[in-house]
């Protein structure tokens, strides 16, 4: 999308009050434009192919699709789109499962207007947003473990992989040069075991590594 756009959102939840509230709220905000409400993933699919939504929010447990399954039908379909999953579920399952699958975001229903609003806006630009809530159920659930694997580095750079950073970004942060911070991503998935960086950060979800902040 180009500067100054407004970003193009797509609701998707089975609820009708959470549809409508949603949509009545973000239709406050100036720079963000509702596209479309869909009330099934697969409807909401089939709207996103016409009106080709900047970012998607969608609650997980929906009849015949879930948001999870849908996320990598959206990935294929319309790969612009950016998904943020809008959940009451806070356990590790879903929020792996989501990140493994694709999305982008991860926020919990109880959280406020503000920060959906900012989830939208870090999305759109390619970050990466997981709410405060989330990282709270990672962390407390994530047990001491004695032989971690990574190197106080890899694990800098992975917490800036989960902030949405890129490798320019995270070699100005950590005054490496970008191949360098590209040799580190690469090697940390050879370590790891994992071929692409979504799998990177659902490690980092998994195993309670923090955003790191520049």
């Amino acid at each position: 999308m180009k500067k100054g756009d407004k970003i193009k959102v797509l609701l998707i939840d089975n609820h009708p009050l959470v549809l409508d509230g949603l949509k009545a709220v973000l239709e406050t905000f100036h720079h963000i434009e509702v596209v479309g409400t869909a009330g099934q993933a697969q409807t909401g699919l089939e709207l996103a192919c016409q009106v080709r939504p900047h970012v998607v929010l969608m609650d997980i447990n929906m009849p015949k699709l879930s948001g999870i399954d849908a996320i990598e039908l959206f990935k294929r379909q319309i790969p612009e789109a950016r998904i943020v999953m809008l959940s009451m579920h806070d356990s590790r399952e879903y929020i792996s499962s989501s990140v493994m699958h694709g999305a982008a975001g991860y926020i919990l229903k109880d959280v406020s207007t503000d920060e959906i609003v900012s989830a939208i806006e870090t999305v759109a630009d390619g970050k990466t947003y997981f709410s405060s809530g989330v990282f709270d159920v990672l962390i407390e659930g994530q047990a001491s473990n004695d032989a971690d694997p990574l190197t106080p580095r890899e694990r800098d750079i992975l917490g800036l992989l989960l902030a949405g950073k890129a490798n320019k970004t995270i070699a100005e942060a950590l005054g490496i040069s970008q191949a360098t911070a590209e040799t580190h991503r690469k090697n940390l998935k050879k370590k790891l075991g994992i071929a692409t960086t979504a799998g990177l950060i659902r490690y980092a979800l998994d195993h309670g590594i923090q955003t790191k902040t520049i």
